[in-house]
């Protein structure tokens, strides 16, 4: 099963980063969407097949934790994974986003994060089920 991908990030270098490690994560990719602030996201989701949304917190225009209130508000929408990749501190924060039933994953990371993240999320099993290569 391929995975389609929106990865939601004010920042391309940000975005770059997060597509190569997940190039590099050995996942099933299907096909890469980028947008640049929480709105742009919304938009790409009314256009696109998601399997997984990947997300700052803090953009311009909307954030992350607006545009995941918008994603959970849509039956369309609603089940769809999230991963927040942020360098957010506030607890309370986190927790009202994992309480919206995303994972976070704290700025830097790597692509093994990554990977154990989404396939922690997923469901996903894996030749090392999430361990350390």
């Amino acid at each position: 099963m391929a995975i389609n991908v929106l990865i939601v990030d004010d920042s391309g270098v940000m975005r770059a980063m997060i597509l190569k490690s997940l190039n590099m994560s050995g996942l099933p990719l299907g096909d890469t969407h980028q947008a640049a602030n929480g709105q742009e996201g919304l938009d790409v989701l009314n256009q696109n097949w998601v399997d997984l949304v990947i997300a700052d917190i803090n953009m311009p225009v909307m954030n992350g934790e607006e545009m995941i209130e918008c994603m959970k508000q849509k039956p369309e929408t609603k089940d769809i994974p999230i991963v927040v990749i942020s360098t957010e501190g506030s607890e309370k924060r986190l927790e009202r986003l994992r309480q919206k039933g995303a994972a976070f994953i704290h700025k830097p990371f790597s692509p093994e994060l990554i990977r154990d993240t989404i396939r922690n999320l997923m469901g996903l099993g894996g030749a090392d089920d999430g361990g350390a290569d």
